[in-house]
């Protein structure tokens, strides 16, 4: 298991926030001490940015209920609620601009404008759900308060290290009530959630928020008086526990009670040591012997999330798969790749007549472990959509990524979260890499109630390997992994790894490279070479994939917008008011 943690400079603290309290506490403004003409563009521009980022009918509710508390939150009056809910169902867009303005040269926002976040934050976390809306809006509201996006994961992150390491001290009949009644539940814990939560869990994650309830002062300098005096309770308590799950032990502690279907495994494996208030899941798309012969070797540089798990599934499937694939690009590559190449690169996906006869009279390996492995991630991704939708996770933001058939599982999970009634707010992105699915945009079409906000697709138009394998679909068959989704919606984007992958299998080996070309974060100083791998992941020299003509492939490279990408994070600056 990996662990990786950002560096943190303390800085000193704004005069505004360094104001302290009759205790000593150094006093953090909130909203509500905002002016009321100031609260009123605060809450105006999260109506506006909800209306923008969520204009389904879906999530109309959401944004009414979410406008509805804020208001209150604000403590401003009654009165300007029509007004907020016509602002939240697209009224009144074009002032945005305006509210910004105004916010920014407050005189306590303009030296700090994450208050703004930190507010947001504490109102989106005070029922113990951070709906995944509710943190692209706070994601949203960063980037136009002109704040690095960085400085708000440093805040989540703070605000549960404030959280994890004070503890309430308990009176001596309180401390021996608690333990009498967690030997009582010792048993019971340990049917339910299995021994893989000592190793998976932390100090949060063990106890679940039962044995340690928190103290109102130590979160006071992160997320503000208001939101720290119900941290201290008792609700604070459930809240803790309601975010986590009730297990505590983050999935980790998932197992199969059974055999579902025609799956035989499928358990979360931990790929860092730590807690974070949005959780990601990466899923490998097949397994190979020597460096790729463990789930999480392709995910080492991975560094989206303090708490990321990779799913491990159908591994014997996966790795015949995996040696058929192997088999063919080293015994075939100098004969036929180049050749196949040609049709790939210039035609698409072609019949399967136009297909050299060499390649296709060894075809048997490849098809029969593709064809299992196709069903069996579709049944994955179903499996995986109920575990989301039950919250075993708890009650966060998830993020999905895979490649190839890891990319699979998340479009069936996606598809099957689309049929259910509480699909929304569980999603926050989502990235495909290579996936062998439809790519017509009617298909995609549902995955915008239930993501909230990145769809990627990445695809390689010269993956000559992907096209052998859909050589006998219609010649008009669109498979994502090969060209773009054509849907016109702000949370998709396409982005062409043609310049950074040359065929199917180096999605694994330059996974460092691909999750920078679409937008997400990877350790800072990753050398492939220089930081070890999970255990049991040997590099031997693997067999080289055959690579396109330079003429044919250097012309795709990533770019913004829905042909392109987003670019590596910049180096995580420091909070003030983490001292």
């Amino acid at each position: 298991m990996a662990t990786w943690n950002r560096p943190c400079q303390r800085l000193p603290q704004p005069p505004l926030v360094a104001e302290s309290t009759a205790e000593g506490e150094p006093h953090l403004p909130t909203g509500r001490e905002l002016t009321e003409a100031n609260r009123f563009a605060y809450a105006a521009l999260c109506g506006i940015s909800l209306s923008q980022l969520f204009s389904e009918p879906e999530h109309s509710s959401f944004c009414t209920e979410f406008m509805a508390g804020l208001v209150k939150w604000l403590e401003l009056s009654e009165a300007v609620l029509p007004t907020m809910t016509a602002f939240a169902s697209g009224l009144g867009g074009e002032g945005a601009d305006v509210f910004v303005q105004i916010l920014l040269k407050d005189p306590i926002l303009k030296d700090n404008p994450m208050l703004i976040v930190q507010d947001l934050l504490s109102f989106s976390l005070k029922d113990g759900h951070y709906d995944a809306r509710a943190r692209v809006l706070v994601c949203h509201m960063t980037s136009l308060l002109q704040a690095p996006l960085e400085e708000l994961d440093v805040l989540e992150e703070t605000f549960l290290e404030s959280l994890k390491e004070i503890k309430e001290e308990e009176s001596e009949m309180a401390e021996a009530s608690r333990k009498k009644k967690e030997n009582r539940r010792k048993w019971k814990r340990y049917l339910l959630i299995g021994l893989a939560t000592v190793g998976g869990g932390t100090v949060i994650g063990v106890t679940g928020g039962l044995a340690a309830p928190l103290v109102a002062a130590g979160a006071a300098t992160i997320i503000g008086s208001a939101g720290a005096a119900a941290l201290g309770s008792a609700a604070g308590i459930a809240i803790m526990t309601s975010l986590f799950g009730a297990a505590g032990a983050g999935l980790t502690g998932y197992k199969m009670k059974k055999r579902v279907g025609a799956i035989e495994e499928f358990t979360f494996l931990p790929l860092t040591e730590g807690r974070q208030l949005h959780i990601t899941i990466a899923i490998t798309g097949w397994l190979a012997s020597g460096k790729y012969r463990t789930f999480s070797a392709p995910w080492a540089a991975l560094a989206h999330s303090r708490e990321q798990y990779c799913l491990a599934w159908e591994a014997k499937y996966l790795m015949e798969l995996g040696n058929a694939l192997e088999t063919i690009l080293s015994g075939l590559a100098n004969m036929v790749a180049q050749e196949a190449l040609k049709y790939t690169v210039l035609s698409g996906i072609v019949a399967a007549l136009t297909w050299p006869a060499s390649l296709l009279s060894v075809a048997n390996v490849i098809d029969n472990p593709w064809g299992v492995c196709l069903h069996r991630s579709a049944e994955v991704g179903k499996h995986l959509a109920h575990i989301l939708l039950s919250q075993q996770q708890g009650r966060r933001p998830v993020t999905l990524i895979g490649f190839s058939l890891g990319a699979r599982v998340i479009y069936f999970c996606l598809q099957e979260m689309a049929q259910e009634k509480d699909c929304q707010g569980i999603i926050e992105d989502v990235v495909l890499l290579g996936a062998p699915v439809e790519g017509e945009a009617k298909h995609w079409e549902p995955f915008r109630k239930v993501v909230s906000g990145r769809i990627i697709n990445g695809y390689c138009r010269g993956d000559w390997l992907l096209s052998f394998v859909y050589r006998t679909s219609s010649v008009q068959l669109h498979v994502a992994g090969l060209q773009p989704v054509l849907l016109q919606d702000r949370r998709v984007e396409n982005v062409d790894l043609t310049s950074v992958v040359s065929g199917h299998l180096d999605y694994a080996k330059h996974m460092d490279a691909i999750l920078k070309a679409v937008g997400i974060s990877t350790k800072p100083g990753w050398d492939e070479k220089g930081l070890s791998l999970a255990p049991g992941c040997l590099p031997p020299e693997e067999p080289h994939q055959a690579a396109a003509p330079s003429s044919a492939l250097e012309s795709g490279c990533p770019s913004g917008g829905p042909e392109g990408s987003l670019g590596p994070k910049a180096p995580t600056p420091p909070l003030p008011w983490t001292k």
